[in-house]
């Protein structure tokens, strides 16, 4: 299975992603190339494939699903646009994920876990509030400062997945890094 996955304005392609999800957030380019260039990352990849903030594109390229931040659509309208497909949401705490699911939120994606560097000055919520999250019985995807160091204490803590911007960016091998993170759920452990 080949994986064409986007990391920034580059392609990444030739990897198996079996199972993963491949998020494109649509400002990596010029908005005329979203569609074309979200159609090409969309030809290969057995991974599902999930749109920032645009439920409008993720319909119009058959991707899984749309990510949805604080300022964007509410889940209905999303799922409105989007039709059938996965609609997550973007949280900071335990309140903002009782909304989001009371939205009708597939998944959410909470952060920042850790401190990052992403998001200065502000303090990780912890490993307490991932499980409390995780105990909602919504899918959570943790972010924020995501090592794979901390991947099984995460995992351990009830998340469905993680999700990370610098330890993917900054590495020297982006797919090697994006495994590291995500053995703890494909090991079983």
């Amino acid at each position: 299975m080949k994986m064409f996955g986007v990391e920034g304005p580059r392609i990444i392609t030739d990897k198996t992603m079996s199972g993963k999800v491949l998020m494109l957030p649509p400002d990596w380019l010029p908005k005329k190339d979203e569609t074309e260039k979200a159609w090409i990352a969309r030809i290969g990849p057995k991974a599902a494939v999930i749109i920032n903030a645009r439920p409008d594109l993720a319909r119009a390229v058959a991707a899984q699903g749309v990510q949805l931040g604080g300022g964007d659509l509410s889940v209905p309208d999303a799922r409105r646009v989007l039709g059938a497909g996965w609609i997550g949401r973007s949280v900071h705490g335990v309140a903002e994920a009782h909304e989001a699911i009371d939205e009708g939120a597939d998944y959410l994606l909470l952060g920042a876990i850790f401190e990052t560097a992403s998001h200065p000055g502000q303090a990780g919520l912890g490993l307490d509030v991932l499980a409390e999250v995780a105990a909602l019985g919504t899918r959570v995807i943790a972010i924020g400062g995501m090592t794979p160091a901390r991947a099984t204490d995460v995992r351990e803590a009830g998340a469905w997945g993680v999700a990370a911007i610098r330890a993917l960016w900054h590495a020297a091998d982006s797919y090697a890094a994006a495994m590291e993170l995500l053995t703890p759920w494909s090991s079983g452990t």
